[in-house]
């Protein structure tokens, strides 16, 4: 399989439109929250390139830092997430003619639908970690760049949500009970964090926050 992160914008729109299973959603995701990272490090670079206009620059730093080290991960989730799924069609599609072949099969899928549901949780523990360095960017940012890490917030904020859309729907199909449990009970944890940071980068942004 050809990494996506090799396309042009053209031929990656037109993987995403096509009929084929993979990319979809998750990879959607993944890729909408390297774009909010990318943009975060955008205003934050700007910033940094103003020194007379900085104040504690260690703090923008060690963001910055913790910032460059999510963007290739969320890039690489998009092929994660494509091949993940491609497991999922190839489990589903085993011969389950005898008994034997059946319980294979059956047990192919579970393993494959688990590491499809692992894959968008490391996107939104991704989004997470992002979204906790937001307000961090937005207290730093310039005034032409505010608008910016506006739109990198929302952004973070979709893909996190589509990471957890994603997982909501593979564990319907899951019978693993223990798992599916911790599963949920992270996802909703991810989101509720991530809810306070956006909510304050973007007051930060309004100035309804000091």
């Amino acid at each position: 399989m050809r990494s996506y992160s090799n396309f042009s914008v053209r031929d990656l729109l037109d993987a995403f439109s096509s009929t084929a299973p993979a990319p979809g959603g998750g990879g959607a995701a993944a890729l909408t929250g390297a774009i909010g990272v990318s943009l975060l490090l955008m205003a934050a670079g700007i910033r940094a390139s103003r020194p007379s206009e900085s104040t504690d620059s260690m703090e923008l730093a060690e963001a910055t830092d913790r910032l460059r080290s999510l963007r290739p991960a969320l890039a690489a989730l998009v092929d994660r997430d494509a091949e993940a799924y491609t497991s999922v069609i190839a489990a589903l599609r085993m011969p389950a003619t005898t008994d034997e072949e059946a319980e294979g099969r059956r047990a192919a899928v579970a393993s494959a639908m688990r590491n499809a549901t692992d894959v968008p949780l490391e996107m939104m523990r991704a989004c997470r970690r992002a979204l906790r360095e937001a307000p961090i960017v937005a207290a730093h940012s310039i005034r032409s760049t505010r608008g910016d890490v506006g739109v990198a917030i929302e952004l973070l904020r979709s893909a996190l949500r589509g990471a957890g859309l994603t997982i909501d729907a593979n564990l319907t199909s899951l019978k693993d009970v223990g798992y599916t449990d911790v599963v949920k009970e992270e996802r909703q944890r991810l989101d509720a964090e991530s809810a306070a940071d956006v909510e304050r980068g973007l007051s930060l942004l309004s100035g309804e926050s000091g």
